[in-house]
Order: C-alpha cells, then sequence, then structure tokens
C-alpha cells in the first residue's frame, strides 16, 4: 500500500507525539509512585515511633509487659495510638478480641458460614489459617493494614503478643527504656500501599495520567493534521515545479512563504530555474551567434565562387589567394568553437607538466615579434618579486593563451601603442598582467569580454576582429589550471587582463 506523502507526515507526526505522550505518562506515573510510596513509608515511620513512644510509656508504669499483656485493650489502645480519632477497630473486632487468648494478636478472622441444614453462624478461623494472612497470600492479606501486623517482643525477642511462628519475619525496632532495652517492637512485611483510600487515590491518580495522555494524543493529532497538509502542499508545489522545469519551462517559479527549510528549499529551486532560464537563453543565442558567424564567412566564400563561375571574376592567383583566406577564417572559426565544445564536455585534454610560465611567454613574446614591429607597438616584459618560479601546466595549452591575448593586443592597440607584460609571484600564485594603450573598453563591456561572440564594435572591433571566441577559449584554458582571468582597465589607457595561476612550492 503506497501512503501519500500527507498521510506520511500525519502518521509520524502523530506516533511522535503519541510516544512523548507515552514517556511522560511513564515518567509521570513512576514519579508519582515513587513519592507517593515515600510519603506513605515516612507517615509509617512516624506512626511507628508514636506507638514505641507509647510503649515506652507503657512500660515505665507498669514496671514491665505484664499490663499490657493481660489487658488486650491496652494494646489496641497502644498500636491505633497513631491513627486518628474515629479510626479505632470497630465493635465487631473488639467483639472478637474479647474471645481471643491473651497475647494472640491480630484476632483470627470470623467467617460466615450456612450450614446445608441450618442458619448462618460464625466460626473461629484454624491457626493454620494464619498462612492466608501471610504477605502475597491473598487480597484480605494484601490490605492488612500496619496495626495488624505488629508485634511486642522482650528484650530477648521472645514473642509476648503476636503469632509466635512469625518472629523471623519481623522488622524490628528497639524499645528503650531508661537507657536499657527493654523490648521490640516487629512489623511484619506488609503491603505499600495499605488503606484502600491510598489505593483508590493512586488508582485515581493512573487514571487521571492516562486521560492526560490521550487528551494529549488527540490534541497532538488535530495539530499535526493541518500541518502535514501544510507541509505536503508547499512540496507539491516544488515537485509542480520540478515537473515544469523538467517539460522546459524555465520560467516556473514557486512562491516563498516563509523563512524555514521548505522556504530556502523553494529560494534554491527559484534560484535553479532563473540559472536554468539563463542557461537556455544563453544556448539559444550560441545557436543564434554559431549560425550568423558561419553564415558571414560561408556567404563571403559562396559570393566568391559563383563570382568565378559566372565570368565575373576571372580565375587567377589572387581570385585563389581570396578563397583561401575565407577557408581558413571558416575553419578557425569551426576548430574554435570545437575547442570550446570539448571543453564544455570536460574532454579537452591536458598533458600537464612543471614549467616556468614566464620563460614560455618569453617564447611566445619572441615569435610574434614581428606582429608588433609591423604595428610599431612597442612590447617590454617587466619581472617582479618571487621569479623564476613553476607551475603545473601544459605548454601547448598555456602558449596558446598566451599567444590568444598577445594577438589581441596586435590587433586591438593602435599603431604606435605599447604593451607592458607584468610578471610577478604573491604568495601561492604567479600573476601575469598583459597592459596595452587606447583604445580602451568601456566598464559596462569588461565583465562581458569572456562571453563567446562577446565584441565591443565601438572601441576595439577592426575589420578582422575574429568572432569574439578567444578570450573565452582563454578563460577556459585559465579555469582548466586552476586559475583566473580578470579585465580592468589599463593604466595606459587601453585593456589590462590579468591572469593568475597557482605556483607550485
Amino acid at each position: 500500500m503506497h501512503l501519500s506523502l500527507r498521510a506520511k507526515l500525519f502518521i509520524t507526526l502523530l506516533l511522535v507525539a503519541a510516544g512523548v505522550a507515552v514517556s511522560m505518562f511513564l515518567v509521570m506515573q513512576w514519579s508519582f509512585e515513587r513519592g507517593f510510596l515515600r510519603l506513605v513509608e515516612e507517615r509509617q515511620r512516624e506512626r511507628l515511633d508514636t506507638v514505641v513512644a507509647a510503649l515506652v510509656r507503657e512500660h515505665a508504669d507498669a514496671g514491665g509487659w505484664q499490663r499490657v499483656r493481660a489487658d488486650p485493650r491496652r494494646w489496641v489502645a497502644i498500636v491505633f495510638s497513631a491513627r486518628a480519632p474515629g479510626r479505632e477497630p470497630g465493635a465487631r473486632w473488639m467483639r472478637r478480641l474479647g474471645a481471643t487468648p491473651p497475647g494472640v494478636w491480630p484476632p483470627p478472622r470470623v467467617e460466615r458460614r450456612r450450614d446445608d441444614d441450618g442458619p448462618d453462624h460464625e466460626r473461629h478461623e484454624r491457626e493454620d489459617d494464619d498462612a492466608r494472612e501471610a504477605p502475597g497470600a491473598g487480597a484480605a492479606a494484601r490490605r492488612l493494614p500496619l496495626e495488624f501486623r505488629l508485634m511486642l517482643l522482650d528484650a530477648d525477642g521472645r514473642v509476648l503478643i503476636g503469632r509466635p511462628g512469625r518472629a523471623d519475619l519481623v522488622e524490628r525496632l528497639p524499645i528503650e527504656a531508661g537507657g536499657q532495652r527493654v523490648g521490640w517492637l516487629g512489623v511484619l512485611p506488609g503491603p505499600e500501599l495499605e488503606a484502600l483510600a491510598d489505593i483508590r487515590f493512586v488508582a485515581r491518580q493512573k487514571r487521571a495520567f492516562l486521560a492526560a495522555a490521550a487528551v494529549v494524543v488527540l490534541l497532538a493529532g488535530l495539530a499535526a493534521l493541518p500541518l502535514a497538509a501544510a507541509m505536503s502542499a508547499r512540496l507539491q508545489r516544488i515537485a509542480g515545479g520540478a515537473r515544469a522545469l523538467a517539460e522546459g519551462r524555465y520560467a516556473t517559479r514557486v512562491p516563498v512563504d516563509s523563512a524555514d527549510e521548505l522556504g530556502r528549499l523553494a529560494t534554491d529551486f527559484n534560484e535553479l530555474a532563473a540559472a536554468l532560464e539563463r542557461t537556455e537563453q544563453s544556448r539559444r543565442q550560441w545557436v543564434a551567434d554559431i549560425s550568423h558567424e558561419l553564415r558571414t564567412p560561408i556567404a563571403v566564400l559562396r559570393a566568391e565562387v559563383e563570382a568565378l563561375q559566372d565570368g565575373v571574376r576571372a580565375l587567377d592567383a589572387q581570385a585563389l589567394d581570396v578563397l583561401h583566406a575565407d577557408v581558413l577564417r571558416l575553419g578557425r572559426l569551426v576548430d574554435d568553437l570545437y575547442l570550446l565544445a570539448r571543453s564544455d564536455l570536460g574532454a579537452l585534454s591536458y598533458h600537464k607538466a612543471d614549467l616556468d610560465p614566464v620563460s614560455l611567454l618569453e617564447d611566445d613574446l619572441a615569435a610574434m615579434g614581428n606582429e608588433f614591429r609591423q604595428r610599431r607597438i612597442e612590447v617590454a616584459l617587466e619581472r617582479g618579486a618571487g621569479l623564476p618560479c613553476r607551475v603545473h601546466a601544459d605548454a601547448d595549452r598555456l602558449s596558446q593563451l598566451f599567444r590568444n591575448l598577445l594577438t589581441n593586443a596586435v590587433r586591438y592597440t593602435d599603431a604606435g601603442g605599447r604593451l607592458v607584460v607584468r610578471a610577478a609571484r604573491e604568495g601561492g600564485r604567479v600573476r601575469l598582467d598583459f597592459e596595452d594603450s587606447e583604445p580602451g573598453v568601456p566598464d559596462a563591456d569588461l565583465p562581458r569580454l569572456f562571453e563567446r561572440f562577446h565584441r565591443v564594435e565601438r572601441s576595439r572591433s577592426r575589420e578582422h576582429g575574429g568572432a569574439g571566441l578567444g578570450l573565452a577559449i582563454c578563460r577556459s584554458i585559465a579555469e582548466a589550471h586552476g586559475g583566473t582571468l580578470e579585465a580592468r582597465a589599463s593604466r595606459f589607457g587601453g585593456l589590462c587582463i590579468r591572469l593568475e595561476l597557482p605556483a607550485l612550492p
């Protein structure tokens, strides 16, 4: 059977509440019984102390135990002296006491018996019926009051009042008079709660605790139902939004109506949806830009070929050079797109080794020195502190990054300008700054320079400025080496590209 999330939440909350309620019931019951029994024990101890004090007075007044043994009513008065007035034995017990031999306590119980051929009459229990008054022998024995479980023993432990066969079972309290021990008050083991009122009180408290636990569970269930419904509704909204995203509706958002975990989940969901929406827009723009960038050289190439076919242009070396240049430009664009696609898929291969990035940069500057000289661009390499140092990198990919940056400087720096490359080590990173002179880049375009197909048309575009993929490739290579690539304004009025790579210890 499959339960809904709402049902599972409700059952879970209800079970937790029930567990807490049952635990509280058991703890409260245990605490109450423990405290109440301690109170009963203290009350019983006070009553026993009162009986011992009365026995001390009796021994002092009579000079011994003869009087209390000869008059069972004095013993009854003493053992019931700790009770409140009106709690003495009834007339029935006193009648039985009169028919009991001296020194026997408590008097045997009287049963009503109907003979088969005669009326009801009373009979005394036999002595072997004493066993039924032993602890645990029956309901009557379990409820035997404290006064009926007392015995009087002399200083040598002989039973004066009580049942002689029980002497080895009693707990003994000393009776002392004039600094000497004159006897013992024996207490037979008995029930923790001897009074029916106490038993009923404990039973009422248990029922009250049980009713309170039931009310708590009921209230918890009433509270858990709307809570489970509310949580389920919020989760269902997020689940519905996830299904919408899976169907391609990236504009989907879910309401954020709280600051708890579900509210943060809704916020994260909205951020994910926004990121997917931006990614989808970028993908569409990427496809549109690729189509545009491929269509332009293909259109130019097609026009050249059609002109040759129609005889508008002669098929000579110059025409072939133009066609070859268009094919090379188209090939470079396709290679750049392929490189970025492999980088996005994580399939771009790197063969890294420990190398000196500044030495590699010197080689690239020397290889492109003729291009800088043709545009009369002054090039300087400044070494800072911490050099030489080494990095773990792919020499070919790092050289590709350097040459892309140097090529941009050649293309976009005005003739007669300058390029300063500053290298230094700061902490655990190598920093390379490529700063050229005018023209500069507007501040609004600086964060977008590394976007694919983004070109600054007014200030730095050129007729052969490329497709706007060079800096995107550079950033991809830098990130693959654990580095960063940033753009900022140059102190010479142009653009500064800062590359940072992790240095080896």
